[in-house]
C-alpha cells in the first residue's frame, strides 16, 4: 500500500478535518496499535508545520514508557504526574502548553522545544498513553489545535 500525505488546505479547522480523514484512510483495516502509532506520527509529522517532535507514549501500568514518533531521540520513561506528557496522563485532559519553560518539571528531552500539547488515550476508564507534539515556536499550539489533535486522538483509539 501507498499512501501520500495530502497538503492540508483551508482554515487551520479544516486543515484538522482533513488531517482526520487522512489519519482515518491511513489505518483502516489495522489494529495493531503500534503499527498505527507509527503512522500517525509520521502523518502528524509530516502534515502539521512547525514541529519538532511527534508520538506516542504509552502507560505500561506503571509509567509512560516512549513508542513510535518522529523527531530526535526522547526520553524513554516518564512518571505519571511528571513533566507535561505525565500530567496529561494523571489528570486525562489534554495539555496544551505556550512555553515549556514556565511548565514546573518539565522535562526537556529535546533542548530546541518551546511549546507543547499533549492529549491523554483513555478507552473507557483505562489509561493507554498520551499523543505528544512538540514544536521549537513559542505558543504554537492553541484550542484549534487541541480540538483537531483530540479527534485525531479518537481515531486511534477506535482501533484497539
Amino acid at each position: 500500500m501507498s499512501f501520500t500525505v495530502a497538503a492540508l488546505s483551508g482554515d487551520r479547522t479544516e486543515q484538522y478535518r482533513e488531517l482526520n480523514a487522512q489519519a482515518t484512510a491511513l489505518i483502516a483495516g489495522e489494529s495493531d496499535r503500534i503499527a498505527n502509532a507509527a503512522n500517525l506520527s509520521a502523518l502528524i509529522f509530516h502534515a502539521l508545520p512547525r514541529l519538532n517532535w511527534a508520538g506516542f507514549y504509552f502507560f505500561d501500568g506503571q509509567e509512560l514508557v516512549v513508542g513510535p514518533f518522529q523527531g530526535k531521540p526522547a526520553c524513554v520513561r516518564i512518571a505519571i504526574g511528571r513533566g507535561v506528557c505525565g500530567t496529561a496522563a494523571r489528570t486525562r485532559q489534554t495539555q496544551v502548553i505556550p512555553d515549556v519553560h514556565a511548565f514546573p518539571g518539565h522535562i526537556a528531552c529535546d533542548a530546541d522545544s518551546r511549546s507543547e500539547i499533549v492529549v491523554p488515550l483513555v478507552l473507557g476508564d483505562e489509561l493507554i498513553g498520551v499523543l505528544d507534539l512538540d514544536s521549537p515556536d513559542p505558543g504554537r499550539f492553541d484550542d484549534t489545535d487541541r480540538l483537531g489533535l483530540e479527534a485525531v486522538a479518537r481515531v486511534f483509539l477506535e482501533t484497539l
